[in-house]
C-alpha cells in the first residue's frame, strides 16, 4: 500500500520526528508542496493521502479511485469534499486539539496586543516620540483594562473553552454565542446567548468556530454594526469568517476599536491583498502561526499516526466522513 504526504513543508518538519506516521507504511512519497497541476500525477497508485492544505475535490476523486483514507494535517477540512469523499467511500480523519494550548496562547497575545496598543508603542519608541515627549510616559493610544469586561467566544469547543479560562484570569466575564439549530453544551461558568444578541455586550469577540457554509462571512455589514462601539475582534479560526472589505470599512469608522487575525481569506495572501493597505487602523496581522509550536506540530503528527493506523486497523477514529 502507497502512501503520499502532499505538503510536509507546511509542518515545518525539521525539528519535528514522522516516523508516527512513515511507520505506518513501507513506502511513502513527500512532497514539500503539491499544487493542483501536480496533483493526478503524484497521486497515482497512491492509496492514502495526507494533506494539510492541498484541496482534494471530486474531480480529484474521481480520477484517482484507488484512494481509500484522506488524514487532514490539521482540524479543519474545508480543503476536503466531504460530500464526495463520502460518495466515493473514501474515509477522511481530522486531527483534533493537537494545538489547543499553542492557540489560546496566541490568541490571548492578540488580544493583549489590542488591549494594550503594545505594538503601537513599540513602533512610537523606535521612532523616538517618547524620547521627545513632554512628559514621562506616552498616552495617546488607548489602552483598555480588561478586567471587568465581556468576552464572547464564538465556538466553544475545547479551543474555545481554552481562551475562555485565560481571560477570566484577567477578570474577564464570558459568554458564548449560541445559533438557531444547533445544540450547546453548557459548561459550567459560562453564559450562552444568541449570537445577535451576544455582539452589543461584547468588548473582545473571539473566533474559535470552524469554517462551514453556515459561518462564512459570520461577521458582515450587518453583524458589524451589532457589535459595541470600540470592541475588540480576533480571529485565530479561519479567514472566511469575515467579511474583510466589511471589516476595514468598520476599523476605518471605528465600528470597532481593533481588530487581530492570525488568518485571512487567502493563504498565502498576495502582496496587494486589501488587508495589508497602511491606511487600516488598530490592524495586526500575524501569519497563521497560532498553531506553530514545536509541541503543537509533534502533537498533529503523533495524532495523524494514530488516525491512520486506526484506519489500516479497520477501527477509523476521528473520522469525518
Amino acid at each position: 500500500m502507497k502512501g503520499i504526504i502532499l505538503d510536509v513543508a507546511s509542518l515545518a518538519p525539521d525539528d519535528l520526528n514522522l516516523q508516527p506516521i512513515t511507520q505506518q507504511l513501507l513506502e511513502w512519497w513527500c512532497y514539500e508542496q503539491s499544487t493542483g497541476q501536480q496533483l493526478n500525477d503524484r497521486l497515482a497508485g497512491a492509496e492514502i493521502v495526507l494533506t494539510n492544505k492541498v484541496a482534494i475535490t471530486e474531480q480529484t476523486l474521481k480520477d484517482n479511485p484507488q484512494i481509500k483514507y484522506i488524514g487532514v494535517l490539521a482540524t479543519g477540512t474545508n480543503n476536503i469534499d466531504l460530500a464526495a469523499a463520502k460518495a466515493h467511500q473514501v474515509i477522511v480523519s481530522n486531527v483534533r486539539g493537537y494545538g489547543t494550548q499553542s492557540v489560546a496562547q496566541h490568541t490571548l497575545a492578540l488580544i493583549l496586543n489590542l488591549a494594550t496598543r503594545q505594538p503601537d508603542y513599540l513602533i512610537a519608541v523606535k521612532q523616538g516620540l517618547w524620547q521627545q515627549s513632554e512628559h514621562f510616559c506616552l498616552l495617546d493610544k488607548p489602552i483598555l483594562e480588561l478586567a471587568g469586561k465581556t468576552c464572547l467566544i464564538v465556538g466553544l469547543g475545547e479551543l474555545g473553552q481554552a481562551v475562555a479560562a485565560l481571560v477570566k484570569a484577567f477578570g474577564m466575564r464570558v459568554v458564548a454565542a449560541t445559533f438557531e439549530g444547533h445544540q450547546s453544551q453548557p459548561v459550567k461558568g459560562i453564559e450562552r446567548l444568541p449570537f445577535e444578541m451576544a455582539l452589543p455586550l461584547a468588548d473582545v469577540i473571539s473566533l474559535h468556530c470552524p469554517l462551514t457554509e453556515q459561518t462564512e462571512y459570520l461577521f458582515n455589514r450587518h453583524t458589524l454594526r451589532l457589535v459595541k462601539p470600540g470592541a475588540l475582534l480576533v480571529n485565530t479560526a479561519r479567514g472566511g469568517l469575515i467579511e474583510e472589505q466589511a471589516l476595514i470599512d468598520a476599523l476605518k469608522v471605528g465600528l470597532l476599536g481593533g481588530a487581530a487575525l492570525d488568518v485571512v481569506s487567502e493563504e498565502p495572501p498576495p502582496l496587494e491583498h486589501l488587508l495589508f493597505k497602511p491606511d487600516i487602523p488598530n490592524l495586526y496581522i500575524t501569519p497563521h502561526n497560532a498553531w506553530g509550536t514545536q509541541t503543537a506540530r509533534q502533537a498533529l503528527v503523533n495524532m495523524a499516526g494514530e488516525n491512520l493506523a486506526a484506519f489500516l486497523a479497520g477501527e477509523p477514529i476521528n473520522q469525518v466522513c
